[in-house]
């Protein structure tokens, strides 16, 4: 006899009207395919209900071992199989049930979105990004005076330097407060936030005290080196709304002086006002996280906190990357004065939209990541996983600099006694806006220096010929843009074409 013995469910009948004779065979009656005993046709192959059972399991296996790890999981035996199912293995059966069931791979469950964010909180740090340039509208008769260095206004030479020096430091330290939130909870943060402002504040104010200027350059210097340290503390601690508040007096009076003339005291004391407010916001955010306590899941005491906290050099990059910005965005405002003197205007307004475009870029950003997120689970191989972040990429950069586009067109339509942007120089801001927005993106996937050095790069290619006096400040900013904006797309698509870059 070949083959195992298929038992049919129920016994033999010992009794009854044929008991000692031969049973004769029903009209419907078949033999089994194996030929091993009669089976009667109302009798049920126990294997299809298996697999009726198995349905979704078999279909979605790529190779029969799979359903026998899965039976053996679901704690089958080799006694059952043989007795109930009439085979040798698991592993016979598990072939048996793999040819009987078509191949369907069903399609994976949708998963909520982890970098869905509302776009109103973001729209709220646009606004708050935009606002402090209002109070330099209003300071303008306490910065203004004779001409200094380079041909720009002696008040403007040490605000430029100790911005400069405000954006590195402020940048650096809101990643390293970020990565104390991480490790350390709130706590942790604020206090990273207090000593690292301050001393950031101090080191903004000496910039400008380096280098001479007017007396009320120097107070300007001093409250805005005060300002950055407050804004970047509330940021972090995601208090955009006491932020906005402490903007309101600059706001006001900047929307006051469209119809009235106000007096230097009131234009002085305004901007005065908010730096005040800020740091008030401030201070009581820092004290009130600095008292929470943290109680990690793995700490359930609370009584120990990571001691080690992340190291200065992590940071450095972010600074880096704030310093190359700044540069490049003090070209875009005093390019044309720095090239042809005291009678070229500044581009204030394209600032002010790049500015303001800045917190559609950062929700441009949670919105690539989701989407490059849902691109991988759509992949199924490599090429396609690259194909599709590409695609990603292209719609979320191209939308953000569609944005800044008509910000730019809008800003300067409403901006006193501004020419409108020329083509040139609408490119140009464009992509110096695809150059921070790739540079963001690249930092939010763990990637710090290739935006840090490119960016440095960038600055350095747009200063060398400002202090040459060679070429048009548009036309090199442009140039050097464009070339640093497609480095990092090349980056940015090839990082989130990489699997490992999603965890």
């Amino acid at each position: 006899m070949s083959g195992p013995l298929r038992l049919v469910p129920g016994p033999e009948p010992t009794h009854g009207p044929h008991h000692g004779t031969e049973r004769p065979r029903p009209a419907g009656e078949r033999r089994d395919r194996r030929g091993l005993r009669p089976t009667p046709s109302w009798a049920d192959d126990p294997l299809d209900g298996l697999a009726e059972r198995l349905a979704d399991v078999c279909a979605a296996a790529v190779h029969p071992d799979e359903i026998a790890a899965f039976l053996e999981a679901d704690g089958l035996t080799g006694e059952q199989i043989t007795e109930r199912f009439g085979r040798r293995d698991v592993f016979e059966l598990a072939a048996e049930l793999y040819a009987r069931v078509p191949r369907g791979y069903p399609e994976p469950p949708a998963r909520p979105d982890p970098w869905h964010a509302a776009p109103g909180r973001f729209l709220l740090r646009g606004v708050v990004f935009t606002l402090p340039g209002l109070g330099y509208v209003l300071s303008t008769p306490i910065l203004n005076g004779p001409s200094g260095r380079f041909g720009l206004s002696a008040g403007t030479v040490p605000l430029a330097a100790s911005a400069l020096v405000g954006w590195a430091w402020n940048q650096a330290l809101a990643h390293r407060a970020y990565r104390w939130l991480a490790l350390g909870g709130t706590p942790a943060a604020a206090a990273c936030l207090r000593v690292g402002g301050v001393v950031g504040a101090l080191l903004a104010f000496a910039a400008a005290l380096a280098l001479p200027g007017p007396a009320g350059a120097t107070a300007f210097a001093a409250g805005q080196s005060c300002y950055l340290a407050a804004a970047t503390a509330l940021l972090v601690l995601g208090k955009e709304r006491e932020l906005l508040y402490s903007l309101l007096p600059t706001a006001v009076g900047a929307a006051a002086l469209l119809c009235v003339e106000l007096p230097v005291a009131a234009r002085a004391a305004l901007p005065a006002a908010t730096v005040l407010i800020a740091l008030a916001y401030a201070a009581h955010g820092l004290r009130r996280a600095i008292g929470e306590r943290r109680q990690p899941p793995d700490d359930p005491g609370g009584a120990s906190e990571s001691a080690h906290g992340p190291r200065w050099r992590e940071s450095v990059p972010y600074g880096l990357f704030g310093l190359g910005c700044a540069v490049l965005t003090s070209v875009a405002v005093l390019g044309d004065v720095l090239r042809y003197g005291a009678g070229a205007s500044l581009t204030g307004p394209s600032v002010i939209a790049l500015t303001l475009s800045m917190g559609m870029a950062e929700w441009l950003l949670y919105r690539c990541r989701g989407l490059a997120l849902a691109a991988l689970g759509q992949s199924t191989t490599a090429g396609g996983l690259l194909l599709r972040v590409a695609w990603v990429l292209a719609r979320c950069l191209a939308g953000y600099l569609a944005v800044l586009a008509v910000l730019v067109h809008a800003t300067a339509a409403i901006w006193p006694q501004g020419p409108p942007p020329s083509p040139q120089r609408l490119l140009a801001v464009v992509a110096l806006g695809a150059v921070m927005w790739l540079g963001l993106l690249l930092q939010a996937f763990g990637t710090a220096w290739t935006p840090a050095l490119a960016t440095l790069a960038a600055a350095g290619v747009e200063t060398v010929p400002l202090a040459l006096h060679a070429w048009t400040p548009t036309s090199v900013q442009l140039a050097a843009c464009s070339a640093t904006a497609a480095v990092l797309l090349g980056a940015a698509t090839a990082l989130l074409g990489r699997i490992t870059a999603h965890r």
